[in-house]
């Protein structure tokens, strides 16, 4: 996998096709392969160039900088872009990595042509700060939860009724989720950055075409809050996907994507 010296630390990425790029920014925790089985293909085939990266604090350097801002998260972004001289480009995130994108078109609007932000909003509410809370209190506190305890939990956080009732989706899912349980103290450094102030009256200066995705029975994130966000961005629409929680790029990746592609084709 490349790296990317930018920002002050190495910064891994994927790059897969050819054509214009595409610059995808992961949620907490989560790598730049997540991207991999579903977007990565649609995209390659609408003929874009992905590049996928690691955002820092993922552990794909053990010796990384632990202490970390939102800032530096959007320079890693930025430094990335100016590193590989692939700007302006298009931009897609999900969770934190759509705060991150937002926050890069806002700071570095030159680097960007168009943005996607799933599942991302313009504030933290009540239950994001209390979420973010909780995931700091269980890293700090060592315990690591049993694989099939933290598979459980985050089926019910993350999909929707749709997939939870239909036994067979539901069992590979537990399956998958199972086999990959998260280290809340590998990631520690990134735990709580997506806690942000109320930044909505800053995205009014946002003048870059953007995309916003809302998941509709996201428990993370939930829909009125990205709808919010896209109603603050001059430039924004907003597209909400039925059927589909917190991992809805994963869950239902075939609409995603189409909306992905057609925002991209205009």
């Amino acid at each position: 996998m490349p790296v990317a010296h930018v920002n002050g630390v190495d910064v891994s990425f994927e790059e897969h096709g050819r054509g214009e790029p595409v610059v995808m920014v992961a949620g907490t925790g989560a790598p730049g392969r997540v991207w991999r089985a579903h977007q990565v293909p649609a995209l390659r085939r609408a003929g874009y160039r992905v590049v996928a990266l690691d955002n820092r604090g993922s552990g794909a350097h053990p010796g990384e900088p632990g202490d970390f801002t939102l800032a530096d998260m959007v320079a890693d972004v930025a430094g990335l872009i100016e590193h590989l001289g692939q700007g302006p480009c298009r931009v897609v995130g999900h969770s934190l990595g759509g705060i991150i994108a937002q926050e890069l078109v806002l700071a570095r609007p030159e680097l960007v042509t168009q943005a996607v932000l799933m599942s991302s909003s313009g504030r933290a509410d009540a239950l994001m700060r209390a979420m973010a809370a909780a995931d700091l209190e269980q890293a700090d506190s060592g315990v690591k939860l049993p694989p099939a305890v933290s598979a459980y939990q985050l089926a019910i956080q993350n999909l929707s009724p749709r997939t939870l009732n239909d036994e067979d989706k539901l069992r590979d899912w537990l399956g998958v989720l199972e086999m990959s349980p998260p280290d809340p103290s590998a990631v520690r450094a990134q735990l709580g950055i997506e806690v942000i102030p109320n930044r909505l009256a800053h995205y009014r200066k946002i003048a870059r075409r953007c995309l916003v995705i809302g998941f509709q029975d996201d428990l993370i994130v939930r829909p009125h809050l990205s709808r919010e966000l896209a109603e603050a961005i001059p430039s924004a629409r907003y597209t909400e996907i039925p059927g589909c929680g917190h991992y809805g790029y994963l869950e239902r990746p075939e609409a995603v994507n189409v909306a992905l592609t057609d925002f991209f084709a205009v």
